[in-house]
């Protein structure tokens, strides 16, 4: 059996309870570690789960990943806040044991695993779905359980680059450019937490547990949105655009005298309201500009003229005036900006987790506001290595 590290005595082994949510008293026994499967329990955690994080010695990989906060990873915390942690060999026959245990007391397990990988350690979905058929078993690979591809190793910007998404993103001629967040992870994640209360509520229905199969890959196709539209309406593969919508026009980042505006125009009474309010209302009735479909094979001449009126004023005036008229607009935010907005902080969307390690650490909120549960303003800490392993083996 694995030996405890010393730091799970650092803390107290009592887990903390989950906040209440529409998954209290349900059990996930998480497989997953670095982004995408800790992700999704991370939802199912703030939605009520009680999340029993099984690692392997040494632990997450994401233990070692920065920032640091007092030696402490942000990275790891951040995601995994609020989960018992467990060290388990699954080569070892005493920890399998353990193991077995758990999956007999368990609602749901999710996993991350290369495919191939749990049917080799002998817990593959139906050998543990003969034993526990209500179980409900969760798999998120990058590239799914089938397909030639099957088998590969994947990262979040392998999938972005396979997926099509970076052939999207950034300029014109421009060198390929990731999105600034790990969306393959976090996308697979969001589908992954979707497809488990899915299961939940057909096993409630039905008694049944079913096998999920989540694919990196499939999920930045499936965000692809109108590109994949696109592209088989016209043969043509699109390309990057910047910061402009692909099929709406205005539709992007203007620069003011003093810094970027988002605009968006979305339809043709919103751009005659956008003219009126820069004094400009000629330009909705001028033959270029007259319907979206103009606008748009005229984006760059639109685009030249409205900043030609943006840049005579500071940001924050044009903003007030735009916000005055029902104009959809927005100042362009750095993260530090984003995060000090009184709409987020009034979304109670940065909350803190009091970790004794790392003292007080904020982090993002959660987004699912559910009016029947709390939403606290701050979160339990990410568990030390192996903390909870005498909680979690002690008697039924």
């Amino acid at each position: 059996m694995t030996d405890t590290p010393s730091s799970s005595a650092e803390r107290p082994e009592t887990p903390i309870k989950p906040s209440p949510g529409p998954l209290s008293d349900i059990t996930v026994l998480d497989l997953t570690r670095v982004l995408a499967g800790p992700y999704c329990t991370m939802i199912l955690n703030d939605l009520g789960a009680r999340i029993i994080k099984v690692e392997p010695p040494g632990g997450d990989d994401s233990r070692g990943y920065g920032p640091w906060v007092d030696e402490n990873s942000a990275y790891f915390m951040s995601l995994n806040r609020g989960k018992e942690s467990i060290v388990l060999d699954l080569k070892d026959d005493k920890d399998r044991k353990v193991f077995e245990k758990l999956l007999s007391e368990t609602d749901v397990l999710v996993e991350n695993f290369r495919p191939g990988t749990m049917k080799k350690l002998g817990y593959d979905w139906e050998r543990v779905h003969a034993r526990h058929p209500e179980l409900i078993y969760a798999a998120c690979s990058g590239f799914g359980q089938t397909g030639p591809d099957a088998g590969r190793p994947a990262y979040d910007m392998v999938v972005q680059g396979m997926g099509g998404l970076m052939s999207l993103t950034g300029h014109e001629g421009g060198p390929p450019t990731r999105v600034g967040t790990a969306i393959g992870d976090i996308t697979a994640g969001l589908f992954t937490a979707i497809a488990v209360n899915a299961a939940l509520f057909d096993r409630a229905k039905t008694g049944a547990g079913q096998f999920i199969d989540i694919s990196m890959l499939d999920c930045q196709i499936a965000i692809l949105e109108n590109a994949v539209a696109r592209y088989f309406a016209t043969g043509v593969s699109p390309g990057p655009s910047a910061a402009r919508h692909p099929s709406i026009a205005p539709f992007e980042c203007y620069e003011s005298r003093n810094g970027h505006i988002v605009l968006a125009a979305g339809n043709d009474a919103l751009f005659m309201k956008l003219c009126e309010t820069l004094g400009i209302p000629e330009l909705a009735s001028n033959s270029l500009f007259i319907t979206n479909r103009l606008r748009m094979e005229n984006v760059l001449e639109l685009k030249r003229v409205l900043e030609a009126i943006l840049r005579t004023n500071d940001r924050d005036y044009w903003l007030q005036r735009l916000e005055a008229a029902g104009v959809p607009c927005g100042p362009l935010n750095s993260v530090a900006d984003a995060v000090e907005n009184p709409q987020i902080k009034a979304r109670n969307m940065v909350v803190h987790i009091d970790d004794e390690q790392a003292g007080n650490l904020k982090i993002a909120g959660n987004p699912i506001k559910l009016n029947r549960y709390p939403d606290p303003e701050s979160r339990p800490p990410a568990p030390t290595l192996n903390q909870h392993r005498s909680f979690i083996e002690k008697p039924s």
